[in-house]
């Protein structure tokens, strides 16, 4: 099985890539540093695991999405 790894916004822009997929990892945050190549991590980034919000170090298991995308702002 394999792990669906989505960036959203101007993360997106940054990586060059919109969505990968990756082998099974442990956490949301071993899924960041194989999908950027141990890319450093954004302070304020947001992450989600299949649509609910998660921190870096959050378990994740094989079939899973996890999303990161930064702060979300509007008025």
């Amino acid at each position: 099985m394999s792990i669906q790894v989505k960036f959203f916004a101007s993360l997106r822009e940054k990586m060059g890539v919109s969505e990968s997929k990756i082998d099974s990892v442990a956490t949301a945050g071993e899924a960041w540093d194989r999908t950027t190549n141990n890319a450093e991590r954004p302070i304020n980034v947001l992450v989600a695991i299949n649509l609910e919000y998660a921190q870096f170090d959050d378990p994740i298991s094989d079939g899973d999405e996890v999303a990161f995308f930064p702060p979300v702002t509007g008025g």
